[in-house]
């Protein structure tokens, strides 16, 4: 993850969401550019330990106030208007480190989400999404890596609430993708809180729109958006 300076701010990496949801399209927020094989989430983990040491600022997710969660809005059989499959997770985890000139080190800073672990108000749909969609069993973790952050400077605020907007690549069943994150920071001493969300499509990163029998039709935009709950380290 990184921070850029950016017409003469520093630019501050928050991570925002991995929840793979959909939504119409022209709620899209999302640029890409090409696809590339990323590395592992063991390898992400890996290559932190050595860089941290010389972050100058470092956040780390808490324990709780964390959430990650997708929004498909979908139609099924059986009901006369379209809705938002909702799955959620709390099984987040992950730190971002800055340097002295309030730039992210990327090799100390990565988040990470459990992909077997979300939960909708269906079973069925569950079970579809970490098998078929995610393919949890064989690549178990989603892993996000900010690359620039736009609304906040060095030194970061003490308290109040300000508008951000994140570049970062999500690796999803081993596939990279640049993707644009918008949402809120809260202040605090020691503490950073908020929400941010992306939106693409099933095809941006390579994954197959759902077509079962119970379905009608399944918009092509996925929506994903986090809760975070960051504390200085």
């Amino acid at each position: 993850m990184s921070v850029q300076v950016i017409g003469g701010r520093t630019v501050f990496a928050v991570f925002a969401a991995v929840t793979i949801s959909a939504c119409s399209a022209g709620e899209q927020n999302t640029a890409f550019a090409s696809s590339s094989t990323a590395r592992s989430a063991v390898g992400v983990q890996d290559s932190t330990s050595a860089a941290s040491q010389s972050a100058a600022l470092r956040f780390t997710l808490a324990q709780t106030g964390n959430a990650a969660r997708y929004r498909v809005r979908e139609q099924l059989v059986g009901h006369d208007l379209p809705n938002d499959a909702i799955g959620e997770t709390k099984l987040l985890a992950g730190s971002i480190s800055f340097d002295s000139s309030g730039k992210v080190i990327p090799q100390a800073s990565s988040f990470r989400v459990a992909a077997g672990s979300f939960v909708s108000d269906k079973d069925r749909r569950d079970g579809f999404v970490r098998g078929r969609l995610l393919e949890a069993d064989q690549y178990p973790t989603i892993v996000l890596v900010p690359t620039a952050v736009r609304g906040v400077s060095l030194p970061l605020p003490k308290s109040g609430s300000v508008p951000i907007e994140m570049t970062a690549n999500l690796i999803v069943r081993g596939v990279s993708r640049p993707t644009i994150w918008k949402g809120t920071a809260q202040f605090e001493p020691g503490r950073i809180a908020g929400s941010a969300a992306t939106a693409f499509t099933f095809a941006d990163i390579q994954l197959e729109q759902p077509r079962v029998p119970v379905l009608l039709s399944v918009a092509d935009t996925i929506r994903l958006e986090i809760n975070f709950n960051l504390l200085q380290q």
